[in-house]
């Protein structure tokens, strides 16, 4: 079962989608409040569901209203995606893949998992 989880961060907090076997799917910005933090997630939740896909790898690509998972590639050339919300504002990027294929899948991920995920906090050793 996937869930967010949020962390405390040197300079505010940051919540990352985790999927069941613990890999992170998608990390957020940096919130300066958990009232911030928590509504980024909700907007995760309620945008993930409906966003189309934006494949900006592809030449000619077709613009894809917001929400929208923009899929693109790094300085590096490597895959990532980032989920927008309806207001253009980044709510949800990925780490770099090695394949496209692996990045539509970790879109795919965050399409299904999202909607359904539990928050839960990371608490201090």
């Amino acid at each position: 079962m996937a869930k967010f989880l949020i962390k405390k961060t040197e300079t505010g907090l940051v919540f990352h989608l985790v999927a069941g076997n613990g890999e992170t799917i998608g990390t957020s910005e940096v919130y300066a409040s958990m009232a911030a933090c928590k509504n980024g997630i909700a907007s995760v939740k309620k945008n993930a569901a409906v966003a189309g896909v934006e494949d900006q790898t592809v030449e000619g690509y077709e613009k894809v209203k917001h929400p929208k998972f923009e899929v693109y590639e790094d300085k590096g050339g490597n895959p990532r995606f980032r989920l927008k919300a309806t207001n253009g504002q980044a709510i949800l990027a990925s780490q770099a893949y090695k394949a496209k294929a692996s990045c539509l899948n970790g879109v795919d991920s965050v399409k299904k998992n999202a909607p359904d995920a539990e928050i839960e906090e990371e608490t201090e050793e």
